[in-house]
C-alpha cells in the first residue's frame, strides 16, 4: 500500500537537499554537461521544473503534456536560464506540486501519465520522488547512487523489477544485493534464469540506465541488455 502523504514529505526534503546542492553552482556550472547525453545541467533543472508541473496536471486530471515535442521545446527554452532563475523555476514548481497533491481526493483513483501508461494516483509521489532523486545524481555535483537513502533506492528496484517484469526482450533474471535483498524480474524473452548480483547502488544504476552493469556479478548467461526506460 502506498502511502503518498509519506512521500509527498521524502519529496520536500529530496528536492531541498537538490537545491542546496546545486546552490553551490555557478552560471558556467549550470551551462556544462551533465551525465545525462546532451543534456546540460541546465537541462536536468528544466525538466524536473516542467516534470513538477507536468504531474500537477496528472492529478489535475489534465493530460501530463501536451505533446511530446511540446515537451521537449519547453526543455530545450528552459535549459540556458541563468542559476538564479532556474532555481526559483525547480523550488516554485515543487511548491505548486505539492499544493496540487495536498488537496483531498480519491487517491485509489486510476491516472494517466505520458504515453498512456496509467497508474494509481497513490503512486504519483513517489513516481515525483524517482525524478528528484535521479536527477540529483544525472547533475554530476557529488550526489551519487551511493548516498540515495537505503528506502527509496530498495523501491526504486522494487519499481523498476516490476517494470521489466515479463518484458519481451528480457529473460527471467533474479536480483540479489550484497545484503541478500532478492528481487525477480524479466521473464518474457527465452534464456535464463539468470542471476545479477551486486550492491544495491549498483543494481539500480543497471536497472536505471546509469550504470553499465559492469560491477555486478553474472551467473548463467551474460548481462541482459535492458530496454530504455
Amino acid at each position: 500500500m502506498m502511502d503518498h502523504a509519506r512521500d509527498l514529505a521524502s519529496v520536500r526534503d529530496a528536492t531541498e537537499r537538490l537545491l542546496t546542492a546545486a546552490a553551490k553552482l555557478d552560471n558556467a556550472a549550470v551551462a556544462e554537461p551533465s551525465r545525462l547525453p546532451g543534456w546540460t545541467r541546465g537541462h536536468v533543472l528544466a525538466h524536473l521544473a516542467r516534470n513538477a508541473d507536468a504531474l500537477v496536471n496528472v492529478l489535475q486530471g489534465r493530460p501530463m503534456y501536451v505533446s511530446g515535442d511540446a515537451r521537449e521545446a519547453d526543455i530545450e527554452r528552459d535549459a540556458p536560464r541563468p542559476l538564479d532563475v532556474q532555481l526559483a523555476d525547480v523550488r516554485e514548481s515543487a511548491n505548486r506540486f505539492q499544493d496540487a497533491a495536498s488537496v483531498p481526493a480519491d487517491w485509489s483513483r486510476t491516472v494517466e501519465l505520458r504515453g498512456g501508461v496509467t497508474d494509481s494516483a497513490s503512486r504519483v509521489p513517489f513516481r515525483r520522488w524517482i525524478e528528484v532523486e535521479i536527477h540529483h545524481v544525472d547533475l554530476g555535483i557529488g550526489y551519487e547512487l551511493e548516498d540515495l537513502p537505503e528506502e527509496f533506492t530498495e523501491r526504486e528496484i522494487d519499481f523498476l523489477a516490476e517494470r521489466f517484469g515479463r518484458h519481451p526482450k528480457v529473460p527471467s533474471t533474479g536480483l540479489v544485493t550484497s545484503e541478500g535483498r532478492i528481487w525477480t524480474t524479466g521473464g518474457g524473452a527465452e534464456g535464463g534464469p539468470i542471476g545479477v548480483r551486486g550492491t544495491a547502488a549498483d543494481l539500480l544504476g543497471w536497472l536505471a540506465g546509469r550504470r553499465d552493469g559492469s560491477t555486478l556479478a553474472v551467473e548463467g548467461g551474460r548481462l541482459p541488455a535492458l530496454p530504455p526506460l
